[in-house]
């Protein structure tokens, strides 16, 4: 049985649902924006967010014809025939983003009305999860009052083309790189990173521990960086097992973004591939606000709980994070019913 199919037929009651606006300031230029999708019934709620990029696009539709009596799956194949956007995404991941609150939503609802969490009902045990703190670091200062205040923080770092060798030779020399993301495969957003073989080596080069993630391969940089492909991670391209069988060449490793995927059909199946052919997983964020942040952590502890997962409290996000956050490796705190994680 596949992992899906262990929840395809949880019966599922809506009546009612809301959304709920989050935004945060995260610096002069970007205020990042998400919705709390909350579906009502049998005297439960379940909760995902949205976490489209494009502030103008929140919220979603308010009269969506959600309510009745069916299953999980059911509801998913609902969705198929629904608009779930007022005014068309810009990007084509959007669609996926927002499927995913809905869907996850869904899930944390139907476990909810039948009693159950998501551990026991898919037959897997929830373990601590190691994590990483995301940062695209503008001074070794900033980095080292990281450190000293949580020591043992590991790291995912964003390598750009102005990093010398000898600021990337003091940032190795912390000690917590375990993975570099050359941010290759974004395109038309703020963090896009074009291709450049000279990082590329100095990166490879310089961190030979680390994964190195999402490179940005052209006749020039897949020169440089074939000695390493063992140590190359693939996030932004994957959205589905079919783009897993597309990769240049087969991975050792992936990141999985749940939010990528969309249908929870989709993430499960991806799961299920990656487990039989034995290619390890570390999770990834997009930077939730709300409950979504402690849904990755949750599916990171079933799936994938000792690798380098990009699912840090949110309050690491800060440029200054608070004290008294929660450190590596959290402990699965899974509600006893639901798709849900509860925080210390």
């Amino acid at each position: 049985m596949s992992t899906y199919d262990a929840l395809t037929d949880l019966p599922l009651a809506i009546e009612s649902y809301r959304l709920d606006r989050l935004e945060s300031a995260v610096s002069s230029n970007f205020t990042r924006v998400t919705t709390i999708v909350r579906l009502q019934g049998a005297g439960e709620e379940g909760v995902g967010e949205d976490v489209t990029y494009a502030a103008e696009l929140h919220p979603p539709p308010a009269d969506l014809p959600l309510a009745g009596e069916t299953t999980l799956d059911g509801f998913s194949k609902l969705l198929d025939g629904l608009q779930l956007f007022v005014s068309a995404p810009r990007m084509d991941a959007f669609a996926n983003y927002r499927r995913w609150a809905f869907e996850s939503a869904a899930l944390d609802l139907a476990l909810r009305q039948a009693g159950r969490s998501l551990a026991e009902a898919i037959g897997l045990e929830p373990r601590p999860v190691r994590f990483v703190v995301s940062k695209r670091i503008d001074s070794l200062e900033q980095l080292r009052r990281l450190l000293e205040r949580y020591p043992g923080t590991r790291l995912k770092l964003d390598p750009t083309s102005d990093w010398t060798d000898d600021f990337a030779a003091e940032l190795a020399a912390t000690g917590a790189v375990d993975v570099v993301d050359l941010k290759g495969r974004y395109h038309g957003t703020s963090v896009d990173q074009p291709p450049d073989p000279a990082l590329y080596e100095r990166v490879a080069r310089t961190f030979p521990d680390a994964w190195i993630e999402d490179p940005a391969l052209t006749p020039e940089t897949d020169g440089v960086l074939e000695p390493y492909r063992d140590r190359i991670t693939w996030d932004a391209p994957i959205h589905s097992v079919a783009d897993v069988e597309a990769l240049p060449f087969a991975p050792r490793t992936l990141n999985v973004k749940p939010s990528r995927f969309g249908q929870l059909r989709e993430l499960f199946a991806f799961y299920d591939y990656c487990a039989d052919r034995r290619i390890g997983l570390y999770g990834g964020g997009q930077f939730e606000l709300g409950p979504g942040r402690g849904q990755i952590q949750a599916l990171a502890s079933l799936f994938n709980p000792d690798s380098p997962n990009d699912v840090a409290p949110g309050g690491y996000n800060e440029t200054e994070p608070p004290d008294g956050l929660e450190v590596s490796p959290l402990e699965p705190a899974l509600a006893p019913t639901g798709f849900r994680r509860n925080p210390a």
